[in-house]
């Protein structure tokens, strides 16, 4: 028995599997995919650390670069991880209410969600336009990349604002698949 199972006529709207990380749709599959695979770099970023740990505090010799390269790769995660965690349907949600309807609401619920999902992406795709050109362009149109000003001044800001930007678009994506999903629901009345 799945610990998704169903409880007081609830209809589960997931997928009965035993593995949780599957996602709803193709993109949702290859992002979780992905995701597992680049969760590996945590244990590389740990590393890294400890290897700088190591070099500052036992050898007296820091390097440059380890604490911007941890700092710009965690940040990617991070951000890659909102993708993750949507596909695996594990982000934050308040469900006071959500609980207390039937499942038919919950149905509608749930198109609702994907619609505010939405207008919130389509926002932030709006910004994070302006701040990845700004990022990777010189105001007088010349191509070049925002760099960190350390000694060491790689262009980890701008790669992460065109991240971000290719982030939030995959998630606009994903909030389209889900809305087409959970409308087929709603409008058929069951789990289509």
């Amino acid at each position: 028995m799945s610990d998704h199972a169903p409880q007081d006529g609830q209809t589960d709207l997931l997928p009965d599997t035993n593995d949780e990380d599957v996602g709803a749709t193709r993109l949702d599959r290859g992002i979780v995919w992905l995701g597992k695979k680049l969760s590996l770099v945590f244990a590389l970023i740990v590393i890294v650390s400890a290897y700088e740990i190591a070099r500052r505090y036992i050898f007296d010799s820091p390097t440059l670069w380890v604490h911007e390269t941890v700092t710009f790769a965690g940040a990617t995660l991070f951000v890659l991880g909102g993708l993750y965690a949507f596909a695996t349907n594990r982000h934050v949600r308040v469900v006071l209410i959500y609980d207390a309807v039937s499942p038919r609401v919950r149905r509608w619920l749930d198109v609702l969600h994907q619609i505010f999902g939405l207008a919130f992406c389509s926002m932030m795709v709006y910004g994070s336009w302006f701040m990845t050109k700004d990022a990777v362009r010189a105001p007088w149109g010349a191509w070049r990349l925002e760099t960190s000003g350390s000694a060491w001044n790689p262009p980890f800001p701008a790669f992460l604002k065109v991240i971000i930007l290719v982030a939030m678009a995959v998630l606009m994506l994903q909030f389209i698949l889900h809305l087409i999903r959970d409308l087929r629901r709603a409008l058929k009345g069951g789990d289509a």
